[in-house]
């Protein structure tokens, strides 16, 4: 009895499935070598359903043959080979970076910026959702990873982050640099904490390096490279400069100005623009949803090179 439940719990859940079934017979040699077995498999694939394939060996009869059910470890890789052929991304490498970069004045204070660092993050997941093998270089943040498989370096500054992301791109397919680095650092960072004194307190800053130019610089033929300019006045303007300074593919304009774009929010509006000046607008929606749209532009862009 408990055995025709399960029969029928089984059957119940097939028929009510709307979406292929992947099916893992296990039964006795003769029963899986019946017509009646061969024809329902048919009848299966038929279906648009795939069949993962028992294995030989001894059989609970005693005989020896095709019958037992796959190893839950077969079992998996299949499935893993068979959800991995739609993924557009698989096989490529991508780097991408996020967050801000705080820039030491004493061990108390420093120079920094207010970015949350969710719209790289959001980007990372969704490049490696896409089969991506995707590095996360981040600064300062309290965000956590869904996909576990992304590979996160945390860093602090400006110069950490430069030095991460030269590595990391030297073996990358295309790269996404979202993070809101600080343009500028103290000369030096005092040793001891400096005490609040009557008057003004000067700093001399200095430029920190360019990391974005870098990659521009070092960037090959079958390499993508995505920019990020946040503006707050002449933003096209600003954003195409950019493009043909820093050798950028694409460049991911957003402004100050719109209402519900910039840091610590959880939606953002965005223009995106390539190398031909070609400029696609998109309206307010969750940086999740805005990652998307980056990354099906990034798809396009690849997509030549193949």
């Amino acid at each position: 009895m408990a055995n025709g439940l399960c029969d029928n719990l089984l059957l119940a859940t097939y028929l009510s499935a709307r979406c292929k079934v992947y099916f893992a017979p296990a039964m006795d040699l003769d029963m899986y070598k019946h017509k009646a077995t061969l024809d329902n498999i048919k009848r299966l694939h038929s279906f648009g359903n795939l069949i993962i394939h028992p294995g030989n060996g001894e059989l609970a009869s005693g005989l020896f043959g095709e019958g037992r059910m796959a190893e839950p470890e077969e079992i998996i890789s299949f499935l893993e080979k068979e959800f991995s052929k739609d993924l557009l991304l698989k096989g490529k490498k991508a780097l991408v970076t996020a967050g801000p970069t705080y820039e030491a004045i004493d061990p108390v204070r420093f120079i920094g910026n207010h970015s949350s660092g969710k719209m790289g993050f959001a980007i990372a997941e969704e490049l490696a959702a896409q089969g991506a093998e995707v590095t996360l270089v981040c600064g300062p943040n309290s965000l956590k990873l869904n996909n576990t498989d992304i590979t996160r370096i945390d860093i602090t500054s400006a110069e950490e982050l430069y030095n991460a992301s030269v590595k990391a791109f030297k073996t990358a397919d295309l790269a996404v640099l979202s993070a809101a680095v600080a343009d500028y650092k103290p000369v030096s960072a005092a040793k001891q904490k400096i005490k609040k004194t009557e008057g003004s307190k000067n700093i001399e800053l200095t430029p920190t390096k360019d990391t974005l130019a870098e990659l521009g610089k070092m960037k090959k033929k079958d390499q993508l490279l995505v920019g990020f300019a946040l503006e707050t006045n002449n933003e096209v303007e600003n954003a195409k400069v950019k493009i043909k300074k820093k050798n950028l593919d694409l460049i991911v304009l957003n402004s100050m100005n719109d209402k519900g774009a910039g840091f610590k929010k959880d939606t953002n509006k965005v223009s995106i623009i390539d190398k031909n000046n070609k400029t696609i607008k998109f309206e307010l929606k969750s940086k999740t949803e805005v990652a998307k749209d980056i990354v099906n532009v990034i798809i396009k862009g690849l997509s030549p090179k193949k």
